[in-house]
């Protein structure tokens, strides 16, 4: 059969539920592999395989390297792992994080859109933040239809909405009518293969772990005058179809929201170091200042004085920035 044989589907929060679903309402006869990265912490092992194939009528495994794919099977990626698909075997891939991933839903798509892009449907869940929007991108340069659930249906918006914003996806579905939806785009006779730029090639190697030059770096963007948040190395501007990403020489990525994100992050992070510095100063020159009154020394109890005056200023004035900076998060949260 000549159909699109290769769905391929990213979630994030809330897409345990939604796996679940869709994987219930899947024919036994699916003529297609399902290859599926959710967002796993590599700290506790994974029930996962078992709770979807308990689900429904595929079984679902978790991948193993060099796997052969064959149809009407379920494909996780491990924890910790990248999964790639390479044609008709599956790889695992020990490349860095990406948007702060591993496994990272951006990777899968790219390695199908590589590989087998005009066989491939891809599918991205609710999720938050915007893992997904860039492999979708892929996808659909090298001839493969993609799909999102509608961000008004999911659970969390964040991932369906960034790949509408970013992707222009073929169709936007409430999750209730994705089984049918996908099933009937499986059994469409495959499109042409488009190639993959050479760009979208090393992105794939990256992903698998192996080891890229200078060069090659730069012929994926520009350099910018941001730092990696994983590494503090420089990071790469791309930019492509309106989708703005950064990469920097040891492979973490991320969408420019991201870096937005680690930026507040580490700004937040600063900020409670200096005020955790400044308490220390404060207990510090308040026992000298006390030692010097005890032993009559004036003058010594006279600058300490001026010391704790000065580092009261100073934590006041870092402590209410924090504590705006946390306020404004929390607006964010709640929008």
């Amino acid at each position: 059969m000549d159909n699109r044989d290769i769905l391929a589907i990213g979630a994030s929060a809330g897409g345990l539920d939604a796996l679940r679903f869709l994987v219930s309402r899947f024919a036994g006869d699916l003529a297609a592999s399902v290859v599926v990265t959710l967002h796993l912490p590599a700290e506790f092992p994974s029930q996962l395989d078992r709770i979807l194939t308990s689900a429904g009528p595929l079984r679902a495994t978790f991948a193993a390297d060099d796997e052969r794919l064959l149809r009407g099977r379920i494909y996780l990626a491990p924890p910790a792992r990248h999964l790639l698909v390479a044609g008709d075997r599956l790889q695992l891939g020990s490349g860095p994080r990406e948007n702060h991933a591993r496994p990272a839903i951006d990777p899968m798509l790219r390695s199908v859109a590589v590989c087998c892009g005009a066989r491939a449907i891809g599918v991205v869940l609710t999720g938050t933040m915007s893992d997904g929007a860039a492999g979708l991108c892929a996808l659909k340069e090298c001839g493969g239809l993609t799909v999102i659930q509608d961000p008004a249906d999911a659970a969390y918006a964040g991932m369906p909405q960034a790949a509408l914003r970013r992707s222009r996806p073929d169709r936007i579905a409430p999750l209730s009518e994705l089984p049918k939806l996908l099933q009937d785009l499986v059994q469409q006779i495959r499109g042409e293969q488009r190639p993959a730029p050479a760009q979208m090639r090393v992105e794939v190697a990256i992903a698998r772990g192996e080891q890229i030059g200078i060069q090659d770096m730069d012929s994926l963007g520009s350099r910018s005058t941001f730092t990696c948040p994983d590494c503090g190395g420089v990071l790469w501007e791309i930019e492509k179809g309106g989708l703005l990403r950064y990469r920097c020489h040891l492979g973490h990525a991320y969408t420019a929201e991201l870096v937005g994100s680690a930026q507040e992050d580490g700004s937040r992070d600063a900020l409670s170091k200096t005020l955790r510095a400044l308490r220390e100063r404060l207990l510090l020159a308040r026992r000298l200042e006390g030692e010097a009154v005890d032993k009559g020394w004036e003058d010594e109890a006279r600058y300490w004085r001026q010391k704790l005056e000065q580092g009261e200023e100073q934590f006041a004035i870092v402590a209410d920035a924090l504590q705006k900076m946390h306020e404004t998060s929390a607006r964010t949260a709640e929008d």
